[in-house]
């Protein structure tokens, strides 16, 4: 089944949270202390046993290209499996990408000289964990042209979001639930497709996505997850099987935490970090035989000091210190730290996370902070305390979280 299956995981917009992606795609942007947002869905592909795996980029994707080869030049080329950068070709004419279809539209070539006997079509801005092969396993077992994963969304119906609905697997409608306030079925962008339906149906399917989907600028095309849901799935009900395969079942190996997160937005992405600092955390980041594989660079061990100036040692309580960390007489509470980070004597970290390189200076004190990567914060700043203050100097989000960009000298 892995050398019958080829994987497309896309990385071609922008993707939110935006205070984040200035500078990276989403599937670029890190999470958890030392991970980049794409390792999660690699990591399932890898222990999926699927090892055919196309990545296709486009929005600033040097950091997510310099990631996927530090990080993942772990396949054997000699036994048939990759992990390949895809940017545009232009062998479909002169453009970029205009969506996923047309992504895929364009590397139909890719498609045509696989082996495969379907694909694999996955978002790589989502953080959570899933045994691919029973998917593949269950669509063959249907019969299906189609499967899309789907999770129980829950609450009442936004307004963005498809409900899919059908008798037993087979999905036969999309659209809003009759009652609003009714639990409901959403895609999770995850996907299997067989190769000659949709060799058949790409142009068409690819032509519809344009003429339907807004471009919001050149560089930022839609995402893989409801717009692919929307533009795949509906053209195809009624004249093919489409089958539901339900996330977090007992099927797979993978412990059924059921945890997915689209970190849709600066707050989303807050709670999901700060989430994993939990006793029981929702998403299991240590089970033995599913582990996430990332670039780790040769940085010495994290380590607590006391200050040069007080002599107070250096205390974290309940956070996450990536290698390479010091903490010089300063205190970190309910933080995630990255590699690199230096917090100096007399220094205040309580709930922040910082990307790799961020220093704190002497006496500062931040608080429910996200410090991108290499920013200085000076002897005795305050951030996190005056929403006013810190609204006059940085993003704040709506539930009151402050993003420092990248490079900021504060």
């Amino acid at each position: 089944m892995p050398s019958a299956t080829l994987t497309f995981l896309f990385a071609i917009e922008r993707g939110a949270p935006a205070p984040l992606t200035q500078h990276r795609t989403k599937a670029a942007v890190p999470f958890g202390g030392k991970y980049r947002v794409i390792d999660f869905t690699l990591a399932n592909c890898l222990h999926s046993g699927l090892r055919q795996v196309l990545v296709l980029t486009q929005y600033k994707s040097h950091s997510l290209h310099k990631h996927l080869r530090d990080a993942w030049s772990v396949f054997n080329a000699e036994l048939g499996e990759f992990i390949t950068s895809v940017p545009p070709q232009m062998r479909a004419g002169d453009g970029w990408y205009g969506g996923v279809l047309d992504a895929l539209r364009q590397n139909r070539y890719l498609i045509e000289r696989s082996r495969a006997e379907q694909l694999l079509l996955l978002d790589g801005g989502l953080v959570y964990r899933m045994d691919y092969a029973e998917l593949v396993r269950f669509h063959v077992e249907q019969g299906a042209g189609v499967t899309v994963a789907v999770r129980p969304a829950g609450g009442a119906f936004p307004g963005g979001d498809v409900m899919l609905h059908g008798e037993a697997e087979h999905i036969t409608g999309l659209g809003p639930p009759p009652d609003p306030a009714a639990t409901f079925d959403a895609p999770m962008g995850v996907y299997v497709v067989d190769k000659a339906l949709l060799l058949a149906e790409i142009d068409s399917l690819a032509a519809a996505e344009a003429e339907a989907t807004p471009r919001a600028s050149a560089e930022s095309p839609p995402g893989a997850g409801t717009d692919l849901a929307t533009h795949l799935l509906a053209p195809l009900l009624g004249r093919e099987t489409v089958c539901a395969y339900r996330f977090g079942g007992e099927r797979g190996r993978v412990t059924p935490d059921r945890y997915w997160s689209d970190l849709g937005s600066t707050d989303a992405y807050f709670r999901a970090n700060m989430a994993l600092l939990e006793a029981a955390p929702p998403l299991d980041l240590y089970q033995p035989d599913w582990n996430i594989l990332t670039y780790q660079g040769q940085y010495p061990p994290a380590r607590t000091v006391p200050g040069a100036t007080s002599g107070n040692e250096g205390i974290f309580v309940n956070s996450m210190l990536a290698a390479g960390t010091v903490i010089r007489g300063g205190g970190v509470s309910h933080s995630v730290l990255f590699p690199l980070v230096e917090v100096e004597d007399g220094a205040i970290v309580d709930e922040a996370i910082l990307f790799e390189g961020v220093k704190v200076g002497p006496g500062a004190q931040i608080r429910r902070c996200i410090c991108d990567k290499d920013v200085v914060i000076g002897p005795g700043e305050r951030i996190g305390f005056d929403r006013g203050a810190d609204e006059a100097r940085f993003h704040v989000s709506a539930d009151g979280i402050v993003v420092i960009p990248k490079g900021r000298r504060v």
